[in-house]
């Protein structure tokens, strides 16, 4: 009886492993080469007259001294952080209606929502500037605010989330007394919480970097939000200084990165609930 060594485990994934790595790699690196560029070029700003660079954060200094950065954050924030809660509300409810209630013409309309998610907000913007003229909120924040808290990925969202909890929990809320509201903010919205975090940090990281709303809905320079304000860095005929314009993004850049960092765990439990849902 002969005896045959199996190779080892380490060296027949070994092929397989680097082949990961390579992909990994070269996908890190054109996720982050322009990141780190953009870095550079705003540690290492040019002077005018020898073109030559020097390490310093100059460039940060000069976006403080040449937009109000504060007055422009300030805004960013406010906009995002109301439009994160009201569609974590709104996809809330509306999930929560579509999942445990029956009416007539749920389908369709649930099907119509879903739709919306088909048309490109470029289509839909004349209509809403007209309305949201119509109400008198030109070129204010509440312009930004308003069209943007019902959101058809929330509802779907919650939905799906909220048809994978048992009913018997509805059943025991009921029999003690609970009404719908009570049931609903006492018992399956506790539960929703990794969903929630999934709308909450998708709605803060995409509207804190939105350019195309605000540079329709707004006029005022008050009224601008960061991304809009920082365009103003570039100057006359793009004459301003590329490093300042640079190091306004990086300093956009870090309100989101904070959220992506301390939003990782809610967001990873939420995908993973609803994998498993």
């Amino acid at each position: 009886m002969s005896i045959t060594t199996a190779e080892p485990r380490s060296s027949r994934l070994r092929p397989a492993a680097v082949g990961k790595f390579a992909v990994l790699g070269i996908a890190a690196f054109f996720t982050l080469a322009p990141v780190l560029w953009t870095l550079y070029t705003a540690l290492t700003p040019a002077d005018i007259d020898t073109q030559q660079r020097s390490f310093g954060f100059a460039a940060f200094a000069d976006v403080f001294t040449q937009i109000p950065v504060w007055l422009y954050t300030w805004n960013s924030a406010l906009v995002t952080l109301l439009i994160a809660v009201g569609q974590m509300l709104s996809s809330a409810m509306a999930g929560y209606v579509f999942a445990r209630f029956e009416f007539r013409g749920k389908k369709w309309l649930f099907a119509l929502i879903l739709a919306t998610m088909m048309v490109p907000m470029q289509v839909t913007i004349v209509p809403v500037f007209m309305l949201i003229r119509g109400m008198g909120l030109a070129d204010t924040l509440l312009a930004l605010i308003v069209p943007m808290i019902p959101t058809a990925f929330g509802t779907f969202l919650m939905r799906q989330y909220f048809m994978g909890l048992p009913d018997e929990l509805a059943e025991a809320a009921e029999i003690d007394g609970a009404g719908p509201w009570r049931v609903f903010f006492s018992v399956y919205l506790p539960l929703a919480g990794p969903s929630l975090a999934i709308v909450g940090i998708l709605a803060f990281n995409f509207h804190w970097n939105e350019f195309f709303r605000p540079l329709i809905l707004t006029i005022s320079e008050q009224n601008f939000t960061l991304p809009l304000g920082l365009v103003t860095l570039q100057g006359n005929l793009g004459t301003g200084s590329v490093a300042t314009v640079l190091a306004g993004v990086v300093l956009s850049m870090i309100p989101a990165v904070l959220v992506f960092v301390f939003g990782q765990k809610p967001l990873r439990e939420g995908l993973a609930a609803g994998i498993g849902k």
